[in-house]
């Protein structure tokens, strides 16, 4: 099953799980970030199996949205492809939550574009003049004389604050972008339009796109890992405070040797290799 099929079936898997849903201690609410989506989706129907009596609802939204919900507690989890603000600490705080993260998974966000696109890579100038509007056309970098058609993530996106922090460098982005919701609908609006530029995080790629390379760095584990790769980040899940019952069991679960398994899988890079990594230094 395409991650963008299973990122759209969550919506109607969340909606059945929540009819039992309601804070119980058998339950466990995770809302947030489209990034982290699929390492939660493949935890939560692995940690069910293994734990028939609780009850998972998983949504997306955007990381900013998870962390609106951890602070009205309406979630147990907030899923979260960015580190959380100063001033959202502040606003938790100030209504009685201590946000606590737990880094589950290593990112590299990757520029994408139709597989017929001639370009195979950019730089982060080009990247950031493109996604400006200040280069307009692929002949400019490469390509075809064809009109660069940018799609974005909206601003309640983790991925777009990665991106406009290491990209634009909190330039503005044009204003004839095209703003998608989730990484599922960025990879489906690039393969279906060969002028198209966009950004998913590393577990999005698929033969129905073509990653570019950055800096002429391509996106690996390896050089992630190495820090080769400018355009990397941690994924986060955040609690109130320490976790307890059944949300702590999940993200025990998720940072356990099967979780991290499950986040190779996924195509994201596990906190094991990072491990592994660090000790052969």
């Amino acid at each position: 099953m395409s991650k963008f099929i299973k990122t759209c079936l969550i919506g109607a898997t969340s909606l059945m799980l929540m009819a039992g849903t309601a804070f119980a201690a058998n339950s466990v609410v995770i809302k947030g970030s489209t990034t982290v989506l699929p390492v939660a989706q493949a935890a939560l129907e692995a940690y069910m199996k293994t734990h028939p009596g609780v009850n998972i609802s998983l949504s997306g939204g955007g990381s900013g949205e998870g962390v609106k919900a951890l602070m009205d507690k309406s979630t147990d989890i907030a899923n979260s492809s960015r580190e959380i603000k100063e001033n959202e600490v502040s606003q938790a705080k100030a209504k009685g939550v201590t946000p606590k993260a737990h880094i589950v998974a290593i990112d590299a966000i990757v520029p994408i574009v139709h597989p017929k696109n001639k370009v195979t890579g950019l730089t982060i100038d080009q990247l950031s003049q493109i996604y400006q509007g200040k280069i307009t056309n692929w002949k400019d970098v490469g390509g075809d004389n064809l009109q660069i058609v940018v799609i974005s993530r909206d601003s309640s996106s983790g991925t777009f604050e990665s991106w406009a922090e290491l990209i634009l460098h909190k330039a503005k982005v044009t204003p004839k972008a095209q703003l998608q919701a989730s990484n599922g609908a960025i990879v489906q609006a690039i393969s279906k339009n060969r002028y198209a530029i966009g950004y998913i995080g590393f577990g999005y790629l698929n033969k129905n796109v073509k990653p570019l390379t950055v800096n002429g760095i391509q996106a690996t584990m390896q050089t992630a890992l190495a820090k080769q790769y400018p355009i990397a980040r941690p994924l986060y899940m955040y609690t109130n405070g320490d976790p307890k019952g059944e949300t702590a069991g999940y993200i025990k679960f998720v940072l356990s040797p099967a979780g991290q398994k499950l986040v190779a899988k996924e195509g994201f890079i596990p906190l094991t290799a990072a491990s592994s990594a660090k000790k052969k230094k």
